[in-house]
């Protein structure tokens, strides 16, 4: 692929590969890969596969950055069992990176994919240099045990009224909140070739279990991960409540916190372009 094709690469359009590592086939995808520096890996939220990602933050991201998303196991186009603990999807994030020949990253994880970050700089610090963190919280967290209680809830809502669960479970129900959910459910529909599978409900179910057991699980000293982490969310969020991320940035000794006003969830998609910005400085400094 010639340099100036390269340069058309974009969300929309980024060919889905594989990877085989152990005995699990990965799929992923990999754009901005002539952008010198640390590669950011993404960790994606629950329920969701590569398409699940917003392409404004990912080509925003892709523009100075090497980016490289993937299905975890047994999600999407990706084989094996899906895992039913964040440890255990910690444990095959590495072993993808380690399979794409990534000696550091700067991980970017999302929701139940900030929690996968948490675990992976904790087994493997020295894979790490910095994390974006967002939509998220630590584990033990305040109504974290309670997500799929919320997520049937809004999957019913959104049964009943014809709409995307997401636009209840990411954004809030403020004019300016419905108006960005509608905005994101439209962009992650862009790319219309080569899209990915949907996720089983076997492989959601494996997940909720995780998140159940994040939930559960005992506050881990954070005091020990000296890494430079973003921390971001919404003043309003209803899946992870919004306590988690000012408790978790707090936890973290090298942390910045960023909230935004009138969102939930999915704030950093409706604040894309602010997030991008912000994204980019932290990641350059």
């Amino acid at each position: 692929m010639s340099k100036s094709q390269k340069s058309n690469v974009t969300w929309k359009n980024v060919p889905t590969r594989t990877i085989t590592a152990g005995d699990v086939k990965f799929a992923y995808r990999e754009l901005g890969t002539d952008n010198p520096g640390t590669p950011v890996v993404c960790l994606i939220h629950l329920a969701a596969v590569l398409d699940n990602w917003d392409p404004r933050v990912i080509d925003g991201l892709a523009a100075k950055h090497r980016v490289i998303t993937f299905d975890n196991r047994g999600v999407g186009a990706s084989s094996g069992s899906p895992a039913n603990s964040m440890e255990e999807m910690a444990k095959d994030a590495i072993t993808f990176m380690k399979a794409m020949d990534l000696d550091q990253v700067d991980l970017f994880g999302f929701s139940m994919g900030g929690m996968i970050a948490q675990e992976i700089v904790l087994m493997e610090p020295n894979l790490v240099r910095k994390m974006i963190i967002t939509g998220t919280g630590p584990a033990g967290g305040e109504g974290i045990s309670k997500v799929a209680r919320v997520t049937y809830l809004d999957m019913f809502r959104g049964l009943l009224t014809a709409q995307d669960p997401k636009q209840f479970l990411f954004f809030t129900r403020t004019p300016a909140g419905i108006r960005a959910g509608k905005e994101f459910l439209l962009r992650i529909k862009e790319r219309v070739e080569d899209r990915d599978k949907k996720i089983t409900v076997s492989a959601l179910q494996a997940q909720l279990k995780a998140l159940r057991r994040w939930g559960d699980k005992k506050p881990v000293d954070l005091s020990k991960v000296h890494h430079p982490v973003l921390v971001a969310n919404g003043d309003s969020d209803r899946m992870v409540p919004s306590k988690n991320t000012r408790d978790l940035a707090e936890r973290l000794p090298n942390s910045e916190l960023v909230i935004y006003p009138d969102s939930g969830h999915g704030a950093v998609f409706q604040f894309h372009a602010d997030f991008v910005g912000r994204a980019l400085t932290f990641l350059s400094r």
